[in-house]
């Protein structure tokens, strides 16, 4: 299996930019399509973006398009959100997620998830 451990969340102001990392250990990391998830509380976790093991696909969710970047090293065994103009309703804790299939991480399921690292955008 893989184990996940995120870093980078925190307090911003709103407009600012944040950077999520996720390294991962275990089993062969290039193996696996990785994602970002974020939930809060009396909520369900959703899913924010996804990238092929490759590099070469990415997804999505609308309301983070154009603001949110996700990429890879797969030397470093990394995971990265780059987070740009973010908005209060963005605040959530940050799940980074890992799944052998990229469809799979996509529609919102994960085999392998990491403990979570807050991100709280103030207005």
């Amino acid at each position: 299996q893989i184990q996940l451990v995120e870093s980078g969340g925190g307090l911003v102001q709103a407009g600012g930019s944040q950077r999520l990392s996720c390294a991962a250990s275990g089993r062969t990391f290039s193996r696996y399509s990785m994602g970002w998830f974020r939930q809060v509380p009396g909520k369900e976790r959703e899913f924010v973006a996804a990238i092929s093991w490759a590099g070469s696909g990415k997804a999505y969710t609308d309301s983070v398009k154009g603001r949110f970047t996700i990429s890879r090293d797969n030397a470093k065994n990394t995971v990265s959100l780059q987070m740009n103009d973010l908005k209060p309703e963005d605040t959530a804790v940050y799940y980074c997620a890992a799944d052998s299939d990229y469809a799979t991480i996509v529609s919102g399921k994960y085999a392998y998830w990491g403990q979570g690292t807050q991100v709280t955008v103030s207005s």
